[in-house]
């Protein structure tokens, strides 16, 4: 075990209640204190609120879960257990979004979005279906 678990609060403790994260009095996941300090150290302000943290948090934490269900979506249609960064650039690019939210963003390892332009599809005429159902495949 790494140690890392939940802590089960002890009911008899005193101040057991006053432990709680910044995390876990705002519901998110994300660690908010960790934001607050890097917030705090960036020199973006020469003061931060606590607000500001668990907003950052919740919006990070939102975006995140965002990418990772529709990352989840693409590596479940190609079969896939795990996501790769192809399923991350697929989930990305499809969502018009994201799209633009990522827009300057190179995903490593992710390829390109299948696509074909219209211009370079042969051109379905009635002449060119007729020749191809004369000759039947077979030279």
């Amino acid at each position: 075990m790494s140690g890392r678990g939940k802590k089960q609060a002890v009911a008899g403790k005193a101040g057991s209640a006053s432990r709680r994260s910044k995390s876990a009095r705002a519901g998110l996941q994300f660690p908010v204190g960790r934001v607050y300090r890097f917030l705090q150290r960036g020199k973006y302000a020469d003061r931060i609120a606590s607000g500001a943290a668990i907003y950052l948090a919740a919006v990070m934490e939102y975006m995140v879960a965002e990418v990772l269900e529709l990352a989840g979506n693409a590596a479940h249609d190609n079969n896939k257990t795990r996501i790769l960064p192809r399923h991350i650039q697929l989930a990305v690019r499809s969502d018009e979004e994201l799209n633009k939210f990522f827009a300057c963003v190179t995903i490593p390892q992710g390829g390109v979005v299948p696509k074909i332009l219209s211009q370079l599809l042969p051109k379905k005429t009635s002449k060119t279906v007729a020749s191809s159902q004369e000759y039947g495949g077979n030279h």
